[in-house]
C-alpha cells in the first residue's frame, strides 16, 4: 500500500536563553494537531519518569530520631531534615552513593561543606544545611539513591529507632522543575495550518534540559513501539522521497521563478520576517532590505556581511524554512515584474 508522507519536523534549541537548568525546544513544522499531542505526551514524561538521584536516609552523629535536638546547632533535627531534603544531588553513574560533612565552630554549615563518593557531586553548593553555635560539632552520613517520581520514607516495619541511628527521608527524584508547552501556527510553503511547538523546560541542574528531553523521548519511543502489529510504516524514508521529489520539480520548472510561492512575499521589506535586532541591523546595513535580495545571497555571502555570525546565519535559514524559502534560489526581478503583470491580466 502506498502511504501519504508526513511533515517532518525540524528539532532546535533557543541557544540565546539556554543554561544548565532552562531550555526552549522549538519544533516546527509539525502535521496539523500534532502539537498538542507531542507537547502532552512529553511533558508529562518528562514530570513522572525521568531518573534522578536524592538523598534517602541520613545518620547524624548523636541523633537518632527525627524529634530530637542536635547540641551545637541553631536548628532542630526535623528542620535540618528539611533542609538536607532540598539538596541537588548529580550521579554520573546512577548507581547508589554516600556522602559525608563534617563540620566544627560557629557559622552556617552549607550543602559546598559536603564530600561525596567520585561519581556523585552536589549542584547548590550555597544552600544552607544549618547554621552552628561556638561549641557546635555537625557530623552527617548522607545515603544517596537513584529513582523516579517520589518516594516516601522506607522505614522498615516494626522498627521505630534504627539500631545505627538512620533516619529514613522522602524523596523526590526527578531533576524536573516544570514544563511549559505551548502551540502556534506555521507555514510550510502555500500551506498555513501546521503548528509549532515550544516546549519550556526547567531542571534542577542535575540533568540538562537536553537530556530531559532524550530521556523522555526514549521513554515514549520504547513504550510505544509494543503497539506496532507489523514491520513500522517507513514514514522518514516516505517523506524524504518526497521533499527530494518536490526539490526536482521546482527545479525543472522553468515557468515558475518564484518557486511556487507568492510573487508578493519576494517583495515584501525583510522587516516581516521578523528576525532578531542584531540579525536584521547586519542585514539592512549590508543593503539587504527586501525578501528577494536575501534568498538570492549563498550561505557565504551572508557570512562575509560584517559582524554577521553563523548563529545568526542558522536563524535567517530558519525562519525562511517557515516561510518556505531558502537561501540561493537565484530569482529575478524581472521575472517577478512579469509574473505580477500575468497575475494583473488575469486579474487575480
Amino acid at each position: 500500500m502506498n502511504h501519504k508522507p508526513l511533515i517532518l519536523p525540524k528539532v532546535s534549541w533557543d541557544t540565546k536563553v539556554s543554561s544548565t537548568t532552562y531550555g526552549e525546544l522549538i519544533v516546527q513544522p509539525l502535521e496539523p494537531g500534532f502539537g498538542i499531542t507531542l507537547g502532552n505526551a512529553l511533558r508529562r514524561v518528562m514530570l513522572s519518569s525521568v531518573e534522578g538521584s536524592a538523598v534517602t536516609a541520613v545518620i547524624i552523629k548523636g541523633v537518632n530520631n527525627e524529634f530530637s535536638m542536635i547540641k551545637g546547632v541553631v536548628e532542630d533535627t526535623l528542620s535540618v531534615l528539611l533542609n538536607i531534603k532540598e539538596i541537588v544531588v548529580k550521579n554520573t553513574t546512577g548507581v547508589a552513593g554516600k556522602m559525608y560533612l563534617s563540620k566544627k565552630g560557629e557559622g552556617p554549615v552549607t550543602v559546598g561543606d559536603i564530600k561525596t563518593d567520585a561519581h556523585l557531586s552536589v549542584i547548590n553548593k550555597d544552600h544552607v544545611i544549618a547554621n552552628l553555635a561556638a561549641d557546635g560539632d555537625l557530623e552527617i552520613e548522607f545515603f544517596v539513591e537513584t529513582g523516579r517520581g517520589y518516594l516516601p520514607a522506607q522505614w522498615p516495619l516494626g522498627q521505630a529507632v534504627q539500631p545505627d541511628g538512620r533516619i529514613y527521608l522522602d524523596a523526590m527524584f526527578s531533576p524536573v522543575r516544570r514544563v511549559e508547552y505551548h502551540v502556534e501556527q506555521a507555514r510550510v510553503g502555500e500551506r498555513f495550518d501546521c503548528d509549532k511547538l515550544v516546549m519550556r523546560i526547567f531542571t534542577n541542574g542535575a540533568v540538562g534540559p537536553q537530556d530531559i528531553v532524550h530521556y523522555s523521548t526514549s521513554v515514549l519511543r520504547t513504550q510505544l513501539e509494543h503497539f506496532l502489529l507489523a514491520k513500522e510504516i517507513p514514514f522518514n524514508e516516505i517523506s524524504q522521497l518526497t521533499v527530494e521529489e518536490t526539490e526536482k520539480e521546482h527545479k525543472t520548472d522553468v515557468e515558475s521563478p518564484t518557486k511556487g510561492l507568492p510573487v508578493e512575499l519576494f517583495l515584501k521589506p525583510i522587516d516581516e520576517l521578523e528576525f532578531s535586532v542584531r540579525a536584521h541591523n547586519c542585514l539592512v546595513g549590508a543593503g539587504i532590505k527586501r525578501v528577494i535580495d536575501l534568498v538570492n545571497l549563498t550561505e557565504d555571502d551572508v557570512l562575509k556581511i560584517k559582524n554577521f555570525g553563523r548563529k545568526s546565519l542558522r536563524e535567517v535559514k530558519e525562519i525562511l524554512t517557515a516561510f518556505g524559502l531558502s537561501l540561493g534560489m537565484n530569482v529575478k526581478e524581472l521575472d517577478l515584474k512579469k509574473a505580477l503583470k500575468e497575475q494583473e491580466k488575469n486579474g487575480q
